[in-house]
């Protein structure tokens, strides 16, 4: 891709007839092109130079930096538009002609504390033609005062929130209450926006019915749930609330037009509300320890119910039934009773594990006895045959 320089913008094109990028018109492939379009700048067709140049130019003055500087007061600058104001159809408005000037789009207002609803008519009034100028008019104090009522803001507050709204291109300072064909010729005013509800006021049943009639009355939607007259509700509603809020960041009485009593009930209230705010952080600090306690009380009951389990298992392995102290005491039980029970003879031997010399058998008990002879030879033969069986025993 490459791209060549527009002799007119100063920007870089594509060109598709060259492979290299390039600037300043000296593409090989382009070079008589850029030669033609020179020429044609010098000498060329006074028909399309004309209407280039005046839309250029008309464009150029028309460009705003709306993201870094504020929309412009129409008393400081002049109409812009140069050329004849012919007038327009909303069909041909909504095509986009004419191409050498926008469509120049009036909406007017209070616009008192400038909110949402307001920013969003103004957008549907911006963006109501593909090619559009708004020009919003902001009527002062004395009109508004005298025809609808005392506002928040003054005239020169509401000016600057308009300017610094991203969809306003001009803003008109004290505009009039009832459009005339001078304003309208004045600011060369191709349309009117506004919301489609009668607006009765100074007199009239509608102050748009003319513009409605001339056919240059473009409606556009109200935003529902938000205007200044809630706004101001609001306030009034909670004034008390409003009133100890402003007290509180350091407004004096004097400054909010409260009495010396009120500012003293006001005062008291604050204190009050600050006891309650300081108990209920308390109460929500004290439920957060409470719970905190829980949780670590049932972590510790949980751990503990583990440690018991694991200790009582411990404990009926050592000193249970069949528990391994039981076995330990036995075993030194046993090996005590063995220690100090002396050790038994044998109660045989082998034959050649004797002495040689063998012990002498007791006496009978026969020659304890008094030597007698027998009485009788029974009795002799008696005492033979038990004298034959201690033999026969010894034996």
């Amino acid at each position: 891709m490459t791209f060549v320089l527009n002799a007119r913008s100063g920007n870089f094109n594509f060109c598709a007839q060259s492979n290299s990028r390039f600037g300043q018109g000296k593409c090989e492939s382009c070079k008589e092109k850029c030669e033609r379009s020179k020429l044609r700048k010098m000498v060329g067709c006074q028909k399309r130079r004309t209407g280039e140049e005046t839309q250029d130019t008309y464009a150029s003055k028309l460009q705003r930096k709306t993201l870094i500087a504020p929309a412009p007061f129409a008393d400081e600058i002049s109409c812009q538009c140069q050329a004849p104001h012919e007038k327009l159809t909303i069909t041909q408005a909504r095509l986009g002609t004419p191409v050498d000037r926008p469509v120049r789009v009036y909406a007017d207002g209070i616009f008192d504390l400038f909110h949402s609803g307001h920013a969003r008519a103004l957008m549907q009034a911006k963006t109501l033609f593909p090619n559009s100028y708004l020009l919003v008019g902001v009527c002062s104090d004395d009109l508004t005062h005298k025809f609808k009522g005392f506002t928040v803001m003054n005239e020169t507050e509401r000016y600057e929130a308009l300017r610094h709204c991203r969809y306003v291109d001009e803003v008109i300072r004290d505009a009039p209450w009832t459009l005339t064909p001078e304003f309208l010729e004045k600011h060369k005013i191709d349309f009117v926006a506004h919301d489609d509800i009668p607006y009765s006021s100074a007199g009239s049943d509608d102050v748009y019915k003319h513009i409605k009639e001339a056919g240059m009355f473009v409606p556009t939607q109200r935003t529902e749930g938000i205007s200044t007259s809630d706004i101001i509700t609001r306030i009034v509603r909670d004034y008390d609330v409003y009133a100890r809020r402003n007290l509180q960041r350091g407004y004096t009485a004097k400054e909010l037009n409260v009495s010396f009593i009120n500012e003293k009930k006001y005062r008291f209230q604050n204190q009050v509300d600050k006891m309650k705010e300081k108990v209920k952080n308390v109460e929500e600090k004290s439920k957060e320890f409470v719970n905190k306690v829980e949780e670590k009380s049932h972590d510790l009951i949980q751990k503990w119910e583990e440690k018991s389990r694991e200790f009582i298992g411990n404990f009926l392995e050592l000193f249970g039934p069949d528990g391994a102290w039981k076995q330990m005491f036995q075993e030194r039980s046993g090996r005590m009773l063995q220690a100090l029970s002396p050790r038994q003879s044998p109660t045989s031997s082998p034959t050649r594990g004797r002495s040689p010399s063998r012990s002498p058998s007791p006496p009978p008990p026969w020659l304890f006895n008094k030597a007698s002879p027998p009485s009788s030879p029974k009795a002799a033969s008696a005492s033979i045959s038990s004298m034959s069986e201690g033999d026969e025993d010894e034996k």
